[in-house]
């Protein structure tokens, strides 16, 4: 492995977009970030302006060159990792999209849903994908973005639009137009490709009535997706690695081996355990899905989506104005009565797996006249921490061979010593933090910077990861499971309320 070379990451984020250069021995040597906008037009929809996309792409690019002190001459290749399931479709003869693009989390596509599921079509659906019928993946987006935009329908029997999600998109305008293309893992997560022939369904785009014209090419996440136009950033780059932020995270903290699981707490909360060349189907409504795919191998993962895990926080300060800042709720949780009982179910878009309920609204359970900021901070971080417990248990249900796995964690929240201190306790197991926070960024790194031939392969990779610090869990049985036992009550009633008992 040549020694020289540096790999610029691009992580395009539900909330922001980041891009990181990384040198040799994942040195992080350059980063920029820039937040963009949140569009929410209805209730229960969210939507991203593609032009921001791009624009803070290109500017976060440019800046972390900088940063690093590099030009584009010295960037070895290009990696991307998005925010999964988000869609826009755009006029392949302009680039302009036809729509603001459907942000993952956008719920408006609820009854379509429900119909095709009273119609019978989610066992057959979820036999191909490996999904559940939700508005969260990109079929029923693309389909509402086909029948409401007008004339969209007569441009698409035309050839003229190009559907994506943000990775294609980016790799469209980041090639000049050259390339329409996407890896395996964004493809697994569009309702419309079948996981066990690594290919778009036929009978799926008549379901749900997508033509296959609009479709990007399905590759490798290794593979070559064309190089950068010259004037973007100052010299072509290859474009050589792309995987969805969950995937990509699995690679960044280098889940390699089955059995191996790690949790992103972002804005939601996604786990993933890597369940090696065989997919496993989930008895407990948990995903099962392509976790990479290098070289024509797939390799897959069950995983479970937590909606809200961060944005959680962010309600505390920005809609309760509890906090100041994010960085508090630990130390303020840390200050809570231990007397009293709070439970915060965030099910403010719907709850995610193992639940699957989109009607499902979030609560607060537990309130007394003493209640305080600080019961409600722990209440919201306690929140994530049930919830991880409960993918875990159901992933272990699903595939026994996983025995009791050591969890690796990334993402905004595990900067916090108390949130991975409570996670440890209340899943009576071990929590490794490892010494580069920015695992997603890292992932897509990496199959790009292997491919260019300047970083090693997966296991020389997996020697290069570093552990910060390992949470030991120290809460008594008793206690622990007199909490957890609170929270599935919470819930239970939550669903009550929503119908859905």
């Amino acid at each position: 492995m040549a020694r020289s070379g540096a790999v610029l990451a691009i992580d395009q984020g539900t909330t922001s977009t980041r891009s990181i250069v990384f040198g040799a021995e994942l040195s992080l040597l350059g980063l920029a970030q820039r937040e963009f906008a949140q569009h929410y037009p209805a209730s229960g929809w969210v939507e991203h302006d593609p032009d921001d996309i791009w624009r803070t792409t290109v500017e976060t690019a440019r800046q972390a060159l900088a940063a690093a002190k590099l030009g584009a001459g010295d960037v070895a290749a290009i990696g991307i990792t998005n925010q999964r399931e988000t869609c826009v479709i755009w006029d392949r003869r302009t680039g302009k999209p036809i729509h603001r693009a459907i942000v993952w989390q956008d719920r408006r596509t609820t009854d379509v849903c429900r119909s095709l599921k009273q119609a019978g079509h989610e066992p057959a659906i979820t036999a191909k994908t490996g999904l559940l019928l939700d508005p969260y993946f990109s079929a029923t987006k693309i389909t509402w973005l086909l029948d409401n935009v007008a004339g969209a329908r007569a441009l698409a029997r035309a050839g003229h639009l190009a559907f994506g999600t943000i990775d294609s998109f980016l790799i469209w305008h980041l090639t000049g137009g050259k390339v329409h293309a996407t890896d395996a893992t964004n493809a697994a997560r569009t309702l419309l490709f079948d996981i066990a022939a690594g290919a778009f369904d036929d009978d799926l785009l008549a379901l749900f009535n997508v033509p296959r014209s609009i479709l990007p090419e399905v590759r490798d996440c290794n593979a070559d997706f064309g190089v950068t136009e010259p004037s973007i950033l100052g010299a072509a780059i290859p474009i050589q690695g792309v995987a969805g932020d969950q995937q990509a995270a699995t690679i960044g903290q280098a889940c390699f081996a089955p059995g191996m699981v790690k949790a992103t707490y972002g804005t939601g909360c996604f786990a993933l355990i890597n369940t090696g060349d065989r997919p496993v189907a989930s008895h407990n409504r948990l995903l099962t899905t392509v976790a990479y795919q290098l070289n024509g191998q797939r390799t897959y993962a069950l995983e479970g989506a937590i909606f809200i895990a961060g944005a959680a926080v962010q309600w505390l300060r920005d809609g309760l104005r509890l906090l100041a800042s994010a960085a508090e709720s630990g130390e303020l949780a840390a200050k809570a009565d231990p007397g009293q009982d709070v439970y915060l179910v965030p099910a403010f878009v719907g709850l995610g797996a193992p639940y699957w309920q989109p009607d499902a609204r979030g609560a607060l359970f537990g309130l007394t006249r003493a209640t305080s900021p600080a019961e409600l901070a722990r209440a919201a971080l306690e929140a994530v921490c049930y919830q991880t417990r409960d993918l875990l248990e159901a992933m272990h249900s699903d595939w026994p061979a996983a025995g009791q796995a050591v969890l690796r964690v990334d993402g905004g929240m595990v900067v916090s010593d108390w949130t991975m201190q409570f996670l440890a306790d209340i899943l009576e197991a071990p929590v490794e933090r490892p010494t580069i926070g920015e695992t997603t960024a890292l992932g897509v790194a990496w199959l790009a910077g292997h491919k260019a031939g300047v970083w090693p392969d997966a296991q020389g990779f997996g020697r290069l990861w570093k552990l910060d610090r390992s949470f030991k869990p120290a809460l008594p049985a008793l206690e622990r499971e007199r909490k957890y036992t609170g929270w599935k009550r919470a819930v239970g009633a939550l669903l009550g309320h929503a119908g859905n008992p």
